[in-house]
């Protein structure tokens, strides 16, 4: 009997709980790789790598508009996912286009 792999999500969900992250911290790990995912055609993140999330982070910069925080959890949910789940180094700069900083701050 052979048994399926387990999904990725469902391995990124495991591992967000044996570290004790907060709920609110895997619902919104689980967004942003879901959400990197489908921006790349839902190819599998192994098979993609530094200049895919560089052109995601560009994205949600130019064409969402999101604020700086909210582009700096995406990245911090992709990273966990190749270093923690995948066990993969990036060994990248990140260069994409970084969201403005609001002006209160």
């Amino acid at each position: 009997m052979e048994t399926r792999p387990r999904k990725l999500i469902d391995q990124v969900r495991d591992i967000l709980r044996v570290k004790h992250y907060s709920y609110r911290t895997e619902e919104s790990y689980v967004y942003w790789i879901r959400r990197y995912i489908l921006f790349d055609q839902k190819r599998h993140p192994r098979e993609m790598g530094g200049a895919e999330l560089e052109a995601f982070l560009t994205h949600l910069a130019v064409e969402e508009n999101v604020a700086a925080s909210t582009q700096n959890q995406a990245l911090s949910a992709v990273l966990f996912l190749y270093r923690e789940v995948l066990k993969q180094d990036l060994g990248i700069q990140i260069e994409s286009v970084r969201a403005k900083r609001s002006r209160y701050w």
